[in-house]
C-alpha cells in the first residue's frame, strides 16, 4: 500500500471502501475510529457522515451515502459520487477491514505524538520572538508550496491518460487508412479506428460466427459508441469510412434487381390468375363449381408462394425500433446503424412512441430469436438477428442515456464498446495531408470485397479457434472473473465486464476475416489474432471505465475535469481563480462563484492547493483572487496498468 509520512492513503481508502461495500462492518469500525483519525480531510468528512448515518440506523452503502452527502451539501467536499465508487472498486477484500483500521489508527497516534512534540518544542523555545516563530512557520509552508509534501493524487474518475486506439493491431490495409483519415481530419484516431471495426461488423454481422467450444458461438457484430463534443468533425470521418459499404450495397442491389423485377411480375401475373379463377368459381354451379374452387385454390396458393426478394440494405441511420425490426426481417436478420449523431438513443427511449423499446437492440446483439409483427402479413421470426451499431455521440447524450429507463438495467449499455478519446479541438493542424489515393483505394477495394464475399452466406460461416487460441480465451476468462467479484476492479460495471470475453472473441473474428478477405471462412482463428483482439479489448475496457464513471458523475465533478484539462493542456503550474474564470467561463460555469465547487473537488482529490490569500493593500479594497498551486504529478502522465495487463506480461 502507498505510504505517506502523515497517513496511509491506501489504507484509508481501503477501509472506507470496505465499509461502503459491507455496511455491517460499521458496528465495529465506528467505535474503533473517529473522523479525526483520518489524515485526509475529505476522508474525515466522509467518515463523520457515515458514522452519523450508522448511529441513525441508516445503511452506509454507496447509493445511500451519496444521497445523504448530496442532501447535506458535502458531496463535493469528498470528491463526488465517482470517488465513492472508486473507493469501492479499489478494495482488495472487505474481510481485511480490521487490518486497515489498525493502520489508520496507528498513523493517527503517530500524528498525535508528532503534534505533541511540536507543542513541546514550542514551549521549550517560548522565549523566542513571536515574529520569528511566525516567520519560521511561513517558511515551512512556503517549502511545501514549492512542491514538497504533496499527498498522492486521488484519481478524478477513470478519464485521465486513457490509451489511444491501437491502430497498429489492425490488418495493414485497414490500419493505414485509419491513421490517414485521422491525420487528414485532425480527429482522434479512436474515431476512425472504432468505425473501422463497425464497418467490418457491417460486412460480417450475421454472416460469420466464432466457435469457441461446445455450444458457445459468438456472432461477429459489435455495438460501438465514440464520445466526442460538437465540432469534432465526426461527419468527416464517417464520410471517409462508410462509402465502401454503401458502394457494396449498390452492387448488391444491381445484382438482385433483375430477380426482384421478375418476381414482382410473376406475383402480379399469378395474382391476376388467382383473381380470375376465384371469379370463375364464384359464378359456377353444381359439380363444375367444386372443380373451379379447387383450381382457384391452387392458383391462390401459387400466387402466395411467389416471394419477392427485398432490395438489399446494409445501413440505416436514425431508425426507430419498429423500423429496425422490419428491416431485419427483410434482410435476413442483418442491419447496421451507422451515424455521426446519437439521436437513435432518444428514439429507442420512446421519443415518438412514448414507450422505450429495447428488444430489437438487445436481441440484435445477442442473436436471440426476434418476432416481428407485420400489419400487411403474418408475424415473422428472425432466427438469429445480427445488428451492428457504430455511433458518435456528444458527452451530454452519453449522460442522458444512462438515465433512460432500462438502458442500464436491461443490459443495453453492457453491450456497448465505448471510446472516450481526448478532444483535439483547438490543437488541430491546419492543412493536413489528405488520405493518399493508394491507401483509400486499397481500403475501398478490400472492404467492398469482404462485403460481397460474405453477402451470399444465408447460414453463418463458422470460424473455429485453434487449440492455442482457445486456451488463450480460457486465460482471459480466468483473469476477468476475479475482477467482477466484490472489491474487484470491474465490480461496479459487472454487467459490462461479463461480456468482455465475448467481445474479444467477436473482434478476433473480424480481424481474422479482414486478414483473409476471400477465404477466411475456411481457416481457423489463430492465437495471435486473439491476442491482438484482446489488446483492442483492453483499450475498450479502459474507456468503458471512463464512460461509466462519467455517466455517474455529478456536474461539479464534470466541471472539475474541465478545469483539470485546461491545467494539463496549458502545462499550468499556478493560477488564480480569476484566470481560470476568464479562460473557462461558459453556460456550465457562468459566474466566478460557480468555480468554487469544482475547485473544491480538485483540492479534495489533491490536484490543487490553495495558497494563503494576502490581505488587501488598502482598507476596504477587494481581496486578491485566490491562487492555486498544481500538484507536480498532474504534468507527469501516469503509466496506466490495466487489470488484464498482468496476463499479457506473464
Amino acid at each position: 500500500m502507498t505510504q505517506h509520512a502523515a497517513y496511509d492513503l491506501a489504507a484509508e481508502q481501503a477501509l472506507i471502501g470496505a465499509a461502503l461495500l459491507a455496511p455491517n462492518l460499521m458496528t465495529d469500525l465506528a467505535v474503533t475510529l473517529a473522523p479525526s483519525d483520518f489524515g485526509r480531510p475529505a476522508h474525515a468528512v466522509l467518515w463523520e457522515a457515515m458514522c452519523a448515518m450508522h448511529a441513525a440506523q441508516i445503511p452506509t452503502d454507496p447509493i445511500t451515502v451519496t444521497a445523504h452527502l448530496a442532501e447535506t451539501g458535502d458531496l463535493g467536499k469528498v470528491g463526488g459520487a465517482p470517488y465513492l465508487h472508486t473507493l469501492v472498486s479499489q478494495v482488495p477484500t472487505a474481510a481485511n477491514a480490521g487490518h486497515y483500521a489498525g493502520i489508520v489508527a496507528g498513523h493517527a497516534k503517530r500524528r498525535k505524538v508528532a503534534d505533541l512534540g511540536n507543542q513541546l518544542a514550542q514551549l521549550a523555545t517560548s522565549g523566542a520572538d513571536p515574529a520569528e516563530i511566525v516567520a519560521t512557520g511561513r517558511a515551512l509552508l512556503d517549502d511545501a508550496d514549492t512542491g514538497t509534501g504533496w499527498s498522492p493524487l486521488i484519481p478524478l474518475g477513470k478519464g485521465r491518460h486513457l490509451p489511444v486506439f491501437p491502430a497498429d493491431l489492425l490488418p495493414a490495409w485497414l490500419g493505414d487508412h485509419v491513421r490517414a483519415v485521422a491525420e487528414f481530419t485532425q480527429t482522434p484516431i479512436d474515431l476512425a479506428g472504432s468505425l473501422a471495426l463497425a464497418c467490418l461488423s457491417t460486412a460480417a454481422g450475421g454472416r460469420a460466427e466464432v466457435e469457441v467450444r461446445g455450444s458457445w458461438r459468438e456472432p461477429t457484430n459489435l455495438y460501438i459508441v465514440v464520445v466526442l463534443p460538437p465540432g469534432s468533425r465526426k461527419s468527416a470521418v464517417f464520410a471517409a469510412m462508410i462509402p465502401p459499404i454503401m458502394a457494396a450495397e449498390k452492387t448488391l442491389i444491381e445484382k438482385v434487381m433483375p430477380v426482384i423485377i421478375e418476381a414482382e411480375l410473376t406475383a402480379k401475373v399469378t395474382g391476376k390468375a388467382a383473381e380470375r379463377a376465384a371469379l370463375a368459381a364464384a359464378s359456377a354451379e353444381g359439380a363444375q363449381r367444386d372443380t373451379l374452387i379447387a383450381e382457384a385454390t391452387a392458383a391462390a396458393m401459387n400466387a402466395e408462394a411467389v416471394a419477392v426478394p427485398a432490395k438489399p440494405q446494409l445501413v440505416a441511420d436514425d431508425v426507430t425500433s419498429e423500423k429496425a425490426q422490419s428491416i431485419l426481417a427483410d434482410q435476413g436478420g442483418r442491419l447496421a446503424v451507422l451515424s455521426p449523431e446519437g439521436g437513435i438513443f432518444a428514439t429507442i427511449a420512446g421519443r415518438y412512441s412514448g414507450t422505450p423499446n429495447l428488444e430489437v437492440f438487445l436481441k440484435g446483439h445477442a442473436g436471440d430469436m426476434l418476432r416481428v409483427d407485420r400489419r400487411s402479413r403474418d408475424a415473422e421470426h428472425v432466427e438469429n438477428p445480427a445488428l451492428t451499431m457504430g455511433l458518435a455521440v456528444q458527452p451530454e447524450i452519453l449522460r442522458d442515456i444512462a438515465q433512460m429507463p432500462g438502458f442500464r438495467g436491461k443490459g443495453l449499455l453492457a453491450r456497448i464498446l465505448f471510446a472516450v478519446p481526448e478532444n483535439t479541438v483547438g490543437r488541430r493542424k491546419v492543412g493536413a495531408d489528405p488520405v493518399p489515393e493508394k491507401v483509400a483505394t486499397c481500403y475501398a477495394a478490400n472492404l467492398h470485397a469482404l462485403v460481397l464475399t460474405l453477402a451470399e452466406w444465408t447460414d453463418p460461416a463458422v470460424l473455429p479457434l485453434t487449440p492455442e487460441a482457445n486456451e488463450y480465451v480460457l486465460e482471459i476468462e480466468r483473469t476477468v472473473e476475479p475482477q467482477l467479484g466484490p472489491g474487484g476492479a470491474w465490480a461496479h460495471i459487472v454487467d459490462w465486464g461479463s461480456k468482455y470475453t465475448g467481445a474479444v472473441v467477436r473482434i478476433a473474428g473480424l480481424l481474422h476475416l479482414a486478414e483473409h478477405l476471400r477465404d477466411g471462412w475456411g481457416k481457423p482463428v489463430e492465437v495471435e489474432t486473439v491476442q491482438r483482439a484482446d489488446a483492442i479489448g483492453e483499450y475498450y475496457a479502459a474507456h468503458a471505465l471512463a464512460a461509466f464513471d462519467d455517466m455517474g458523475a455529478d456536474q461539479h465533478t464534470r466541471n472539475a475535469r474541465t478545469i483539470l484539462t485546461w491545467v494539463e493542456r496549458g502545462a499550468v503550474t499556478t493560477f488564480t481563480k480569476r484566470e481560470v474564470f476568464r479562460a473557462l467561463k461558459s453556460s456550465q460555469l457562468p459566474t466566478a462563484g460557480d468555480f468554487d465547487p469544482p475547485l473544491g473537488v480538485l483540492e479534495a482529490h489533491g490536484y490543487l492547493r490553495q495558497l494563503d490569500i494576502p490581505a488587501p493593500k488598502r482598507t476596504g479594497g477587494r481581496p486578491p483572487s485566490p491562487t492555486y498551486l498544481v500538484h507536480p504529478d498532474v504534468h507527469r502522465p501516469a503509466a496506466t496498468v490495466h487489470p488484464l495487463d498482468t496476463r499479457r506480461a506473464a
